[in-house]
């Protein structure tokens, strides 16, 4: 896997494909539409979610293919043209956002 390395994401295992998709602050499991590297489709995502800003951020640290080990990752999920931005109706705590999927990127650190 390399920087700057990307596919799409469901953002949350339980949501996809909801729409509007209500995240929550804290620990996010994601599941892989296409390959990372050598992280095949139907891969977990561990990270977290938070939603104090106008836009959600989702951070990753940890992917689980199907059929192996854990291993270590800093990724990070995107969508262009504000699409992770939050509904006006988001409670603290919660960001709502139109879509349930985004893309996923592979980075050298988190910023």
């Amino acid at each position: 896997m390399h920087v700057s390395d990307a596919t799409d994401v469901e953002l949350d295992a339980n949501q996809i494909g909801a729409r509007p998709v209500t995240l929550y602050e804290g620990p996010v499991e994601s599941v892989l539409d296409g390959s990372l590297g050598t992280l095949e489709p139907t891969t977990r995502l561990y990270g977290r979610v938070w939603t104090t800003g106008p836009q959600v951020v989702v951070r990753y640290y940890e992917a689980k293919p199907p059929d192996g080990d854990t291993v270590p990752i800093c990724a990070v999920a995107r969508l262009g043209d504000g699409q992770l931005r939050k509904r006006p109706e988001s409670k603290p705590g919660t960001a709502i956002i139109e879509f349930s999927n985004a893309s996923v990127f592979v980075v050298d650190a988190f910023r």
